[in-house]
C-alpha cells in the first residue's frame, strides 16, 4: 500500500493551510483495506481531494485517502447504470458523463472533490442531489473487514448528510458509487439562473450554464484558497419564515416538501454585514459571502475564528445558527466549530 510519513497536507486541502500527518496511507486495493486494520486504532480522518476540509491544527491525525480508480458503464432498454471509483473526480465524472450521452449530472458540475466523497456530503447544487442518481455505495466496514453494498436506502440521505456522516462515521471507507441515470432524460431548469434557458436546453447548454454561474461567484480556489460554500443554507419553520419575512421583504425562500423552508445564508451573512469582511488574513469573500477564503496564508485556527464570529454574528441578527459545511479536522480527529474561542 502506498504511503508515507510526515506527509505536509498543504497541497492536499483546497485552504491550502499547512498541517502534518505521522501516516498517509492510500488503499487501492482490497488487500490494502485489510492491512488498514492496524490503522485505525489511533485517531484517523478519511481525505479526499480536501475540498470541504479544514485542517485546524499544525498537526494532523493519520490520513486515509482512497486510491480506487475506474469507470464501468452498463446499459439497459431504459437507464444507464455507472459505477465509478472513489478517487476519481467528480466534475470530471460529470464531463466524461456527458461525452458518452449520459444525462443527469449536469446541474452538479464543478463541484469539487472526489466522487468517494459525493455521497458522504450528499452533494447538491441546482435542484439536483447525488442521492437522486445513487443507486448503492460500496463500502468496506473495518471491524469486520468485509465488503458491503448499501442501497440508496441504507445511506440515509438527507440535506448535506447521510449515514456516513452518523452512524458509519469511521466505521468503514467508500471504495465505490453505483449510480443509475433513465434515458428519459429532461432537464431541471427550475433553479434560478438555469430558468433563463430554453425548455429544450441539452445537458451540455446545461453544464456550460452551471459552470458559468459558478465561476461568476465563487472564486477559484488556486487562485483565492477556499472550500466553496462553507455553511449550509439553513432550513426554518414556516412561522419562523413568516416572522423574518415581516422586517426582510427581499430574503429569498425555497419551500420546502414538508413545509419548511430553506434560506439563502449567503444573504444572511451579508445582511449582517459581513461581506468584504476580513480578518487576519481571511476574508467573507467580496463577491460571495458564503465563501471564506484564506487570502494571507492564514491558519485553519484563524479560519475557524472568522467562521464562528460570522455564525455569531447571524444568530444575533436574524435568530438562525448556521451549520457548517466544512469539516474542522484536529491531531484528535474531527471536531465541532462550537470548539473554538473567537
Amino acid at each position: 500500500m502506498k504511503s508515507a510519513s510526515q506527509f505536509q497536507l498543504k497541497q492536499s486541502n483546497s485552504f491550502n493551510v499547512a498541517s502534518i500527518t505521522p501516516c498517509f496511507y492510500q488503499p487501492a486495493s482490497y488487500s490494502d483495506l485489510r492491512d488498514l486494520s492496524s490503522v485505525i486504532d489511533r485517531p484517523f480522518y478519511i481525505l479526499g481531494e480536501g475540498s470541504n476540509t479544514l485542517f485546524v491544527e499544525s498537526e494532523a491525525p493519520v490520513i486515509i485517502r482512497p486510491g480506487f480508480k475506474g469507470i464501468t458503464i452498463k446499459e439497459t432498454n431504459d437507464s444507464y447504470h455507472v459505477r465509478v471509483g472513489a478517487a476519481e473526480n467528480w466534475h470530471q465524472l460529470v464531463i466524461y458523463c456527458i461525452e458518452q450521452g449520459i444525462y443527469g449530472l449536469e446541474n452538479l458540475a464543478l463541484i469539487p472533490g472526489s466522487v468517494g466523497a459525493a455521497p458522504v456530503q450528499n452533494i447538491g447544487a441546482y435542484g439536483v442531489e447525488f442521492a437522486d442518481y445513487c443507486r448503492e455505495v460500496e463500502w468496506f466496514e473495518f471491524s469486520s473487514q468485509s465488503v458491503k453494498k448499501l442501497s440508496r436506502e441504507e445511506c440515509q440521505f438527507g440535506y448535506r448528510d447521510s449515514v456516513f456522516k452518523g452512524a458509519l462515521y469511521n466505521r468503514g471507507l467508500i471504495i465505490s458509487v453505483s449510480l443509475v441515470f433513465p434515458k428519459n432524460w429532461r432537464a431541471k431548469l427550475s433553479y434560478h439562473g438555469l430558468d433563463s434557458l430554453p425548455a429544450g436546453a441539452s445537458a451540455v447548454d446545461v453544464m456550460k450554464q452551471v459552470i458559468a454561474i459558478r465561476a461568476s461567484k465563487l472564486p477559484d480556489p488556486q487562485v483565492l484558497p477556499n472550500a466553496g460554500s462553507f455553511f449550509k443554507n439553513p432550513i426554518v419553520s414556516a412561522e419562523q419564515y413568516l416572522s423574518l419575512k415581516q422586517d426582510y421583504q427581499d430574503m429569498p425562500f425555497y419551500p420546502q416538501a414538508d413545509n419548511s423552508i430553506k434560506l439563502a445564508a449567503g444573504w444572511l451573512i451579508e445582511r449582517a454585514g459581513l461581506k468584504g469582511f476580513c480578518q487576519n488574513g481571511v476574508e467573507v469573500h467580496h463577491r460571495q459571502a458564503l465563501v471564506l477564503v484564506n487570502k494571507a496564508c492564514a491558519s485553519g485556527k484563524d479560519i475557524s475564528v472568522l467562521a464562528k464570529h460570522v455564525q455569531t454574528c447571524v444568530l444575533e441578527k436574524f435568530g438562525i445558527k448556521l451549520q457548517p459545511e466544512v469539516r474542522f479536522i484536529a491531531a484528535r480527529g474531527e471536531v465541532e466549530l462550537d470548539e473554538f474561542e473567537q
